[in-house]
């Protein structure tokens, strides 16, 4: 069988699939917590440590979907794929995990973030520092 070539996934699918998961993922969490768990938007807005422990989460929640199947559902649902650039395989959860910590970290700066824009292979800081990348199949 021959192997299954890929191409570094578009900016727009990319951008779209991470915002389809933060509303599949992260709202349900931040609804419950703000409603069920706490005493509704205010006293919400206010507790810094719980939407720190959702946001951590998050994170270990999307690293365990990444190690299992290199796919959240929004990356599922844009055919796209987080591989291991030395391997082609997929990441690993300690990768996984801090790729996530380092787009958390990246996000803060301008330059991390718009840092795809400005090269030709469209990669992220949190893509370099990690030696990952999100991909798509490429079509022959």
């Amino acid at each position: 069988m021959a192997k299954q070539k890929a191409k570094i996934s578009t900016i727009s699918s990319r951008v779209k699939a991470f915002l389809l998961d933060i509303f599949l993922i992260a709202m349900p969490m931040l609804y419950i917590t703000a409603y069920l768990v706490l005493d509704g938007k205010e006293d919400f807005q206010n507790n810094q440590f719980a939407i720190m422990i959702i946001w951590l989460i998050y994170g270990i929640i999307t690293s365990i979907f990444h190690t299992k199947s290199a796919q959240t559902p929004g990356y599922r649902a844009y055919e796209l794929y987080i591989i291991d650039l030395k391997t082609g395989k997929k990441i690993n959860f300690i990768k996984a995990f801090i790729r996530y910590l380092l787009f958390l970290i990246s996000a803060t700066s301008v330059i991390g973030i718009c840092l795809c824009f400005f090269r030709k292979d469209r990669l992220n800081l949190h893509d370099l520092l990690t030696d990952s990348a999100p991909v798509s199949k490429k079509i022959s």
